[in-house]
């Protein structure tokens, strides 16, 4: 069983950037990843939003730079998947299709995932007109008709923001009335580009090469209707990839763990961070931002203890 000062479940940005802070800070550091480096940001093959970058940047090939970045101070990748933690005891366990792995302290880097639509082509489709972030992929839709697809505040708000971009918003919603709190409503109703359709659901996905439309049926009527369009947001809720810490760590009523700005869980010497832990806005420089502090806390309980 090997032990390091640090270990990491998770080689997104949060978790690479918590790798580099810990390596350069002399403790020895092991990432555990179950796919490649990245998480969700490595599949976005055009990221404006991270600085830096001027012309924007693969988030594949960003992945494989914080990788590489943590490694060169020592950080240890191993590819495996993590089966269960023993977080309780002084020095954790984690246990992995690769073996045990023993920590003093446990940084949790395992992201959300966002809820699809569960279509027959959906996956196909993203990054050529399906997406899940409207922050990260609306300046590709400026000037043209998108279909958002939800009735929460996230919805809405999604839909205000790509407003300011699009020609035109639709906002499809299964129910009769939204979720929404009323301050969302009223900015709906002073959005004249924006069109809700109640009582509606998409069922299929139009493509040639790239989305082209959708089909939405009344869940009354059970009328169909073509809307062509030009992109679709999906912002129906995510789910948080907090399997693990289920029955160990304090988790909200959403699933995710509970961990302020400090990233510390309730479990002294277990942090996390990014889109697993309790938070407002879910970015790649968000869960950098996390590592970043992750570690300081961390060096603080590894002095104590």
């Amino acid at each position: 069983m090997k032990q390091f000062d640090t270990v990491i479940i998770g080689g997104g940005p949060g978790g690479y950037t918590a790798a580099l802070y810990a390596a350069r800070a002399g403790l020895s550091v092991a990432v555990l990843e179950k796919l490649s480096a990245g998480g969700q940001m490595a599949l976005t093959t055009q990221i404006d939003n991270y600085p830096g970058f001027e012309e924007g940047v693969d988030g594949f090939d960003l992945a494989e730079k914080m990788q590489r970045q943590a490694e060169r101070f020592g950080t240890e990748t191993v590819l495996t998947e993590v089966l269960s933690l023993a977080l309780q005891k002084p020095l954790k366990e984690v246990h992995t299709t690769e073996g045990t792995f023993l920590a003093k302290t446990v940084i949790l880097s395992t992201g959300a995932n966002p809820r699809q639509l569960g279509l027959a082509n959906e996956q196909a489709l993203i990054g050529r007109g399906v997406n899940y972030c409207a922050s990260c992929d609306g300046m590709f839709y400026r000037g043209k008709t998108v279909v958002v697809v939800g009735g929460g505040n996230s919805a809405v708000a999604d839909a205000i923001t790509l407003s300011r971009i699009a020609q035109k918003v639709i906002l499809v919603h299964r129910r009769d009335t939204l979720r929404a709190t009323k301050i969302y409503h009223q900015q709906l109703e002073n959005t004249p580009n924006i069109e809700v359709r109640y009582n509606s659901v998409v069922v299929q996905l139009l493509a040639e090469n790239k989305l082209t439309g959708v089909i939405l049926q009344d869940v009354n009527t059970k009328e169909e209707l073509h809307l062509p369009c030009d992109g679709v947001f999906v912002s129906i809720g995510r789910a948080p990839a907090s399997t693990l810490a289920a029955g160990q760590l304090d988790l909200d009523e959403a699933g995710y763990i509970v961990a302020d700005e400090s990233t510390r869980t309730s479990i002294p010497g277990v942090f996390a961070v990014g889109d697993v832990r309790t938070k407002a806005v879910r970015q790649i420089v968000t869960a950098m931002a996390d590592g970043a502090a992750a570690v300081h806390y961390a060096e603080e309980y590894l002095n104590e203890n």
